[in-house]
């Protein structure tokens, strides 16, 4: 899945997958190792689907243990997301990251 997340990222591609069983769809921007818990995980801005908190535009952090059915689109998005910064603060590695 690696592979996938970072090639979304440098071709800055929408993607869709299944997380906690609803889908949800993001611009991904970053993928590392995240500081505390050490699992994997998925910066994205979250722009449709489905969200918990209801809040869509929304930036999240995504397990990618628990995402399924991925899905990188043909969708592209040409800008940062508002509040985007390089190098991911909650990430203590990152594999590979958006450069605007």
């Amino acid at each position: 899945m690696r592979n996938e997340i970072c090639t979304a990222i440098k071709e800055k591609r929408v993607i869709r997958f299944t997380y906690d069983g609803y889908e949800r769809i993001v611009q991904p921007y970053a993928y590392g190792i995240h500081k505390l818990t050490g699992n994997e995980v998925l910066r994205a801005y979250q722009i449709g689907g489905y969200s918990s908190s209801g809040t869509i535009p929304l930036w999240r952090l995504y397990d990618v243990s628990k995402i399924n059915y991925i899905n990188v689109t043909d969708e592209l998005f040409e800008r940062a997301a508002p509040g985007y910064r390089l190098n991911d603060s909650d990430m203590s590695q990152i594999f590979c990251q958006v450069n605007f």
